[in-house]
């Protein structure tokens, strides 16, 4: 598969065209160790793809996400979805086409993606947890400020946004950004 990837490729990243440290990388779900299910990376893509992404990085993406190969027109939706709230993304991703079953492809890996939220303090967050105000917050809407020391009991993670839950402060639900609350 490596030889016929950098053959492919030209030997340079399918992505950003970088010609040092290229391997094959796997594009799943169901990646079977065939070319066609797979791209040839720099240490960079594959890293950023599988952690923190630098958008200034993904630019590259304006040219790549043109390939004629299914794992790279994958990889290039998948990043620039996961980079959408950058306005350049957001247009890429309008101008991006994909067949159906490609187009599949890269949403199904893209819902294996977790979001994972944090305390103040960079503890896990999940579903149920309780956690403790950090700062008084005054509640838009309801009239109140839930004060600092507060317990919030059985929290609720926002699915798409890392930044906030849901819990229930003096008998009202509402929306906590991640940064003003510690797990207890």
């Amino acid at each position: 598969m490596q030889h016929a990837l950098a053959a492919r490729a030209d030997n340079s990243c399918e992505l950003c065209s970088a010609t040092v440290d290229l391997a094959a990388y796997e594009v799943g779900p169901d990646a079977d160790g065939t070319p066609e299910r797979a791209a040839w990376l720099c240490a960079t893509c594959r890293a950023q793809i599988d952690g923190d992404a630098d958008p200034t990085h993904w630019r590259c993406l304006a040219s790549s996400m043109w390939s004629e190969h299914a794992p790279v027109q994958v990889l290039a939706w998948r990043m620039l979805d996961r980079l959408k709230d950058e306005g350049w993304a957001r247009d890429l991703l309008d101008m991006l086409y994909l067949d159906e079953q490609t187009l599949a492809w890269a949403q199904a890996g893209a819902a294996r993606e977790t979001v994972v939220h944090r305390d103040a303090n960079g503890a896990v967050l999940a579903q149920g947890d309780t956690v403790t105000l950090i700062k008084d917050l005054p509640v838009k809407g309801a009239g109140f400020t839930a004060k600092r020391g507060t317990a919030v009991r059985g929290i609720s993670l926002v699915a798409d946004n890392p930044g906030q839950i849901e819990g229930r402060v003096e008998g009202q639900r509402i929306v906590i950004l991640t940064e003003f609350v510690k797990k207890r």
